[in-house]
């Protein structure tokens, strides 16, 4: 498999390259050069088949020969050794439950299968240390640190906006210790993400250091959360509306890969907090980023996400193409807030603030087209990492999972820089 940078066409890179790289020299991001249908034969075996087999046959054509076949089984297997649960919540709308990892968030999968696949080329390779620099704004962080925990070669540097992240996501990325180093930035979230945007374009640094990112800009990272939808589809019959709540759009891209490779989907549904860049984008036609606003969502804080330039390239880049399989509706805390006491009084299932951004795109879209398919949404953290805001919505105690209770009593250990490049830069040339 050959990826292409979305910034020039004719720049070219292997698998192995593009998760090792992150960004293509241009800044770009990497695309599969082809997407092959799956065969018809798959998806009538799905209910059948173990995750682990729906995990490799659905994400091998990206990966080639550059992985064998038993490796990447081990890796898929490490990436999926958890539930992925569909649960009804009302008469026609079930949340799919992606909180049941390690870290209690979906981008546990993919934070553990880059570690795999950066662990193998590592030691495939030789490439000597590399430094895994990411930008998050909740729950990337965590997952990141947990999944690169201890893997040989493989130092890791957590940028995170100050004060703009939950006590338990900070926990989760300044307790570990070891190969990780956690950076609190004053700043938001996008300074985060433009700042190690221009490291990786800085000859001073990667002269010095190898750099690799584990946001969803890399192709890694970014592509196994497919396996979340073909999962889903496992457990329901017919063709769903998937809802899924959206900051930097690569688990909805994920998504509309998933159905590029044949899965069987009604329509997807962008759900965003106030943050509404792709809202304005789906009404006007003009995408223009702006800069990011602090919600209870925090993971969705992002004013200019990176991951909608592959959703257009899906799409040829045509705007009314866009719109006939894809929606985006915009909420604001105060309807999260709502949702959350509402749903569970009434349903008694308790949501996180994005999952119930999700519920609310999700019943948005249904009751404007009057659509009678089935109803998922994505609830993607446990609400216990969102505790403040959440008890106070539902006035109950919010069970907390025996995984991460030892959190609370640890000491967190993160260094402070400003938002400006430079102070990452002293960091990541060691003249601190």
């Amino acid at each position: 498999m050959r990826y292409f940078s979305l910034n020039n066409h004719q720049h070219f890179s292997n698998f192995e390259n593009a998760v090792v790289r992150g960004l293509a020299p241009d800044k770009g991001l990497y695309f599969p050069e082809k997407i092959e249908k799956l065969p018809a034969s798959f998806f009538e075996e799905l209910p059948k088949l173990n995750n682990l087999e729906i995990g490799y046959q659905s994400i091998r054509q990206f990966v080639g020969d550059e992985i064998p076949e038993e490796d990447l089984k081990k890796i898929i297997s490490k990436t999926l050794d958890f539930e992925f649960p569909l649960v009804p919540v009302e008469n026609g709308i079930s949340s799919l439950e992606l909180f049941h990892g390690p870290t209690l968030a979906f981008k546990d999968v993919g934070a553990r299968f880059m570690a795999g696949c950066l662990g193998y080329f590592s030691q495939k390779s030789n490439l000597g240390n590399i430094t895994v620099l990411v930008a998050t704004s909740g729950d990337t962080g965590g997952a990141v640190a947990n999944g690169f925990l201890g893997v040989e070669g493989v130092e890791v540097v957590i940028l995170y906006p100050k004060g703009k992240v939950s006590d338990l996501q900070e926990k989760q990325l300044t307790t570990l210790g070891q190969n990780i180093t956690a950076l609190e930035v004053d700043g938001v979230f996008d300074d985060c993400q433009a700042m190690v945007k221009q490291a990786f374009l800085d000859e001073t640094i990667t002269k010095y250091r190898k750099l690799t990112s584990a946001n969803s800009i890399n192709v890694a990272r970014w592509l196994p959360q497919m396996f979340y939808y073909f999962i889903a589809a496992k457990q329901i019959q017919e063709k769903p509306v998937f809802a899924v709540p959206s900051g930097n759009f690569g688990n909805i891209c994920a998504g509309l890969m998933a159905r590029e490779l044949g899965l069987p989907v009604a329509h997807f549904v962008a759900a965003n907090n106030v943050n509404n860049t792709v809202v304005d984008f789906m009404d006007s036609g003009k995408y223009q980023p702006k800069p990011s606003t602090a919600t209870i969502s925090n993971a969705m804080d992002v004013g200019d996400p990176s991951n909608f330039v592959r959703i257009l390239q899906l799409f040829g880049n045509e705007h009314q193409a866009l719109k006939k399989d894809f929606s985006a509706y915009s909420f604001s805390d105060e309807d999260t807030r709502k949702t959350i006491r509402e749903v569970f009084q009434k349903e008694n299932y308790i949501l996180d603030p994005h999952g119930a951004v999700g519920y609310l795109g999700l019943q948005q879209y249904l009751k404007e087209t009057a659509s009678e398919a089935p109803g998922i949404f994505l609830e993607t953290a446990h609400p216990v990492k969102f505790l403040d805001t959440v008890e106070e919505e539902i006035q109950t105690k919010v069970p907390v999972p025996e995984s991460v209770r030892s959190l609370f009593d640890k000491k967190k250990k993160s260094l402070q820089i400003s938002s400006k490049y430079e102070d990452l830069k002293r960091f990541l040339l060691d003249e601190n």
